[in-house]
């Protein structure tokens, strides 16, 4: 049947990936979560997806426990499942397929998202642990360019990954990378990662185009039994967060720190600086500045200045 739920499901996702433009790991989770719905819910077609078919698979996300957890579904995530949901249905609602309305499923509340940055000491234990360790020189000058990359830049971890050695001119302080939704931005590179790169890739003898990758058996061994990785000579992003936590480990930082730190770090650093809020969106590749404005309560030096300068001040001398 032409208006068969699952069907309409596959070209929808088809649409995301070749309309859109949208990521690979993208159109996974939208498979994921549409899958859910349809196996949940049991509908075979988009008329038969009512407001209490809604309803009845809310209940069902809000109930559902996490699988490495006895905890259950965050909100955030049940709110991906109806994200997902949402958009598919507005994608038959363009292709005049009657089902319901895609603008009254609300998302729930969620609290205000907690940033986690470095800074001061614990950003400098973390960006020099690769030469804290026994290891080749040339693991130590990959691992300490990853980390200054990671926080000249704000990249994301897939971007790092995804770069060519073709792609960065070190005569230069800037590159373009290829982001979320194919969309390009520029990026700068600082004295520090600039250095670090170049001694680096002089290092290097071998001809892989990737900026990063393995040079030890027991890395290549590992990354080959990730899915989709074989014969690939490039670092992974599992590879890479891997490698974060264990300096974050070496520096002897005690909460969880990812590559996503360090983005946060590095937005958080321009911030406190006085960098404007759109620059940082820019430089960030946030499509919508809300998004950029999770940072801003954590780097508001104006508020600090009023508290210190008007709080308790009968009190003071």
């Amino acid at each position: 049947m032409a208006n068969d739920l699952k069907n309409l499901i596959t070209e929808f996702l088809e649409h995301l990936e070749i309309e859109k433009g949208s990521s690979d790991l993208t159109v996974r989770n939208y498979k994921f979560y549409l899958e859910r719905f349809s196996k949940q819910t049991g509908a075979n077609s988009p008329q038969e997806i009512t407001s209490d078919v809604v309803r009845q698979y809310r209940l069902f996300l809000s109930r559902l426990k996490n699988p490495r957890s006895e905890s259950g579904l965050s909100t955030s995530t049940q709110n991906y499942h109806l994200i997902a949901l949402r958009n598919f249905l507005k994608y038959l609602a363009k292709r005049d397929i009657k089902t319901y309305a895609p603008e009254k499923i609300e998302l729930a509340k969620t609290g205000e998202r907690q940033v986690s940055f470095l800074e001061g000491d614990d950003l400098e234990k973390l960006l020099e642990a690769p030469f804290q360790i026994e290891q080749p020189d040339i693991i130590k000058l990959r691992d300490k360019s990853i980390l200054e990359l990671l926080f000249s830049t704000g990249l994301r971890v897939s971007e790092l990954t995804n770069l060519k050695i073709d792609d960065i001119n070190l005569k230069k302080d800037d590159f373009s990378v290829c982001g979320k939704g194919k969309k390009w931005r520029l990026v700068f590179l600082s004295n520090q990662a600039k250095y670090c790169l170049k001694k680096y890739l002089e290092t290097r003898t071998d001809m892989e185009p990737n900026v990063f990758v393995r040079h030890d058996k027991a890395g290549a061994d590992s990354a080959k039994k990730e899915k989709g990785q074989k014969n690939k000579p490039g670092l992974t992003p599992r590879s890479i967060q891997r490698l974060v936590k264990k300096y974050a480990k070496v520096a002897g930082i005690t909460k969880k720190i990812t590559t996503h730190t360090l983005r946060h770090s590095f937005a958080t650093d321009l911030l406190a600086g006085g960098a404007d809020l759109r620059a940082v969106q820019e430089l960030l590749g946030h499509k919508n500045i809300t998004t950029t404005q999770i940072y801003t309560h954590v780097t508001d030096q104006h508020l600090k200045d009023v508290y210190q300068a008007f709080h308790d001040k009968k009190r003071k001398g």
